[in-house]
């Protein structure tokens, strides 16, 4: 967690300032109530009088936010009827930036990779860290960090989608080695990778690359790659002229079926 305005940021050092702070920041514009930021701060520890604690943290919560609001400004942080609010546009907000900025890449790449390229580097430029790392154990906010790790795994899929319908395979390949290396049971990192040295000739390294992570997959979790990793190595071994096409950067869906 970190306030910025103008050219000033600091970091917030007391952990239950940060937490409150991350959860009104999650609903910028609305309010949160008492009963979910006492939830959120102690996580269903007994407190004596939660009022009279969830006040106090509101005070330094105010506290660091004044320090970075104009003098003829009122707080951004607001008491509202059985809850507070912290008055600021969605937008102010970084998470809430990345994850417009990620939809809009993702929805553009297939009409204008030029643009989903640069939409998702500013996006994965917003990171400095794992998401709410230092905001507490609250329910809401680990949920929320989960739900940003995984936006940012496919605004990393879709960058390296954007880059190899550019035809810049090699920066494609030097990003999705360190995907891979990060996440090797992440199977459409692999099958990026796959194609990527496929199409700058390196067939060999694409099928290395393929049994390593089916290796991998065997003896961490006991499973098989799935449907896109196979029909990837395939493709590779049977050199198919379909790899060179845009169509080839297309994941394949789970068809969901009922009786």
């Amino acid at each position: 967690m970190r306030v910025s305005a103008a050219e000033r940021s600091s970091d917030i050092r007391a952990g239950k300032v940060r937490s409150m702070l991350a959860t009104l920041a999650l609903r910028a514009g609305r309010a949160v109530s008492h009963m979910e930021l006492v939830d959120e701060l102690w996580c269903g520890s007994p407190l004596g009088n939660p009022r009279n604690a969830l006040q106090a943290q509101a005070t330094r919560v105010r506290k660091v936010l004044e320090a970075h609001t104009p003098v003829d400004r009122t707080s951004v942080l607001r008491a509202v009827p059985n809850g507070y609010l912290l008055d600021v546009p969605a937008e102010c907000v970084d998470a809430n930036r990345f994850l417009d900025l990620a939809s809009r890449g993702g929805a553009a790449l297939t009409t204008d990779p030029e643009q989903a390229a640069r939409l998702l580097e500013t996006g994965l430029r917003l990171w400095r860290g794992p998401a709410l790392f230092d905001a507490g154990e609250g329910l809401r906010c680990a949920s929320a960090a989960t739900l940003f790790e995984e936006r940012r795994l496919t605004a990393w899929e879709d960058l390296a989608g954007a880059r190899l319908v550019l035809g810049r395979n090699a920066q494609a390949i030097a990003e999705l080695q360190q995907l891979v290396a990060q996440y090797p049971l992440h199977e459409r990192f692999c099958e990026l990778l796959m194609l990527a040295l496929y199409r700058s000739g390196r067939q060999s390294e694409a099928l290395e690359r393929f049994r390593l992570t089916r290796k991998r997959l065997d003896e961490q979790l006991g499973i098989r790659p799935g449907a896109g990793l196979q029909r990837r190595h395939a493709e590779i071994l049977a050199q198919d002229p379909g790899l060179a096409q845009p169509g080839a950067l297309a994941p394949v869906r789970r068809v969901a079926t009922g009786v």
